[in-house]
Formats: structure tokens, C-alpha cells, sequence
């Protein structure tokens, strides 16, 4: 079992790199290859540390859900980690211009189906069924997914402790409610500078973004801290992340939704 010591220096470790914008080593030193419980509880602190500064929750994201993510990253599970408002760049209220990377260390891009959630999932027995119920709208989302570790020399409870390696996050506006749209289904391509660079399908994510929904659903509930209503979901990558630079035009087309353009600056 990883003491309370190694834990608190997890955080510190992390925190110290965010800071500074200098990637430091992996943390699996301090807790373990295989202690699942430990790198959340790392994950907490940094999470907790941001909303003692002013940081709110607004959501969670799934990580490592396509198979391709996950030969990227070298695990074979997904992990999930939280969503803050600081951490959304989307273009709204007037806001378009390019997005700073001042925040990030060695960012990646992925495209991704987000959920908007009516109700809360606190459901005795959560099915693919009680969660489809419980999504409000389905959104175009990018994450800009980033690690502290440097060279993303990353085991899984190295990206689980770092919030599931998380960087910023970009969503569309218009959402589609699942009546219109089987998320399963839907296309994506990524492109930067008109080149593109990433392309998938929704059943690249655990077979179904709603599967993925699910899967989150039932962690949170184990862990303790259920998904609620209004929160936000990033699902999962539905192929390859990719690297990109300040000046970069990245558009994400997801079939059903409207293109998602973003540009970046350091």
C-alpha cells in the first residue's frame, strides 16, 4: 500500500512541473505501477490544490479509450480525470481568436464526441440505457491532452495521477440531442493547417462513446464522486492525438456536427 508520504510527493512532483513548465520524471517511483487507488488519490490532490485557488469542476474526460490512444501511450484501460473551467478554451461569448499555450508543456490534439448531462448518474445499476437517458446533447469537442512527465514516458498510474494527462479542452456550441445523432456512428477527421493528420469513427471509442459514458458512470460511483447533471463528458478520442505548434490551424469534422476550427499562439 502507498504511504500518504509518497502520494503528497506525487503531487508535489507534478505541481512543481506545471508550474514551471518544465516536464519532470514519471511518478510510478513513488506509487507503483499497479496501485490504482494511490494514483487517483495523487490525482485528487492536484484536483482539490486547483480548487482551493479558484478552480471549479465542470466535468470529467475519459482517456485511453481508442485502441490506437492506447498503443500511443503504451496501457491497455482507460482512465478518467476532471474537467475545470480553467481548463475551457472554447470559442464563446465573441471570444474567436487564437488560443494560448502559455499553460501547456509538450501538448497533443484529439478530436472527441462531448456530453452535456440532464440529470445526475447515481443509479443503482448503471446500463448503456440509463446513461443514453441521462445525456442532455452530444457536442464536437477537441482535448489538447498534455503530460507533466517528460518525453510522455508515461506508465498508467503516471497519466491516472496526472489527471489523466490533461491539458485544455475546446467545445462546439450547437449540440444534437441523441435522437438525431448515434454517436457509434459518427466520422471524424482532423486536420492541421488543411493536412490531415488523424481520422476515426465513434466505435473507436470502446466500441460506442455512450459505452465510454457508461464505463465513466460506473467509476465515478466506485470512487465516490458521481457524474451530475450539467457536467460535461469528453468521451474519448476517436483516433491518433497528434502534435501541433503555436500558429497552428487545427479543424476537427465529426460527422453530424458543425466543423470545429481553433487556432493556437504561444
Amino acid at each position: 500500500m502507498t504511504s500518504q508520504d509518497s502520494i503528497s510527493a506525487a503531487v508535489r512532483r507534478l505541481s512543481e512541473a506545471q508550474a514551471t513548465r518544465m516536464p519532470c520524471a514519471p511518478v510510478r517511483d513513488l506509487i507503483g505501477t499497479d496501485d490504482l487507488d494511490a494514483a487517483y488519490a495523487v490525482q485528487q490532490g492536484l484536483v482539490q490544490a486547483r480548487i482551493a485557488g479558484g478552480a471549479r469542476v465542470v466535468g470529467r474526460k475519459i482517456g485511453a479509450t481508442s485502441e490506437a490512444v492506447q498503443t500511443q501511450l503504451g496501457v491497455d484501460q482507460p482512465d478518467f480525470g476532471y474537467l475545470l473551467d480553467d481548463m475551457d478554451v472554447s470559442p464563446r461569448d465573441g471570444r474567436s481568436g487564437p488560443i494560448s499555450m502559455r499553460t501547456l508543456l509538450q501538448p497533443r490534439v484529439e478530436a472527441e464526441v462531448a456530453f452535456v448531462l440532464a440529470r445526475d448518474i447515481d443509479d443503482e445499476d448503471i446500463t448503456l440505457d440509463v446513461v443514453r437517458d441521462a445525456v442532455d446533447v452530444a457536442l464536437p469537442a477537441l482535448e489538447i491532452v498534455d503530460s507533466r512527465i517528460a518525453d510522455w514516458r508515461i506508465g498508467f498510474t503516471d497519466t491516472v495521477a496526472d489527471n489523466a494527462s490533461s491539458g485544455l479542452f475546446v467545445v462546439g456550441a450547437d449540440g444534437q440531442k441523441l435522437d438525431d445523432l448515434e454517436p457509434r456512428d459518427v466520422t471524424m477527421s482532423l486536420t492541421i493547417n488543411g493536412e490531415e493528420r488523424s481520422a476515426g469513427t465513434g466505435a473507436a471509442c470502446l466500441g460506442d462513446p455512450l459505452e465510454a459514458l457508461r464505463w465513466l458512470a460506473v467509476q465515478a460511483q466506485r470512487f465516490g464522486d458521481p457524474l451530475r447533471a450539467g457536467h460535461l463528458i469528453l468521451s474519448g478520442a476517436l483516433g491518433p492525438f497528434v502534435p501541433f505548434a503555436p500558429g497552428d490551424r487545427v479543424e476537427a469534422t465529426i460527422s453530424g456536427f458543425a466543423p470545429l476550427r481553433v487556432t493556437f499562439e504561444e
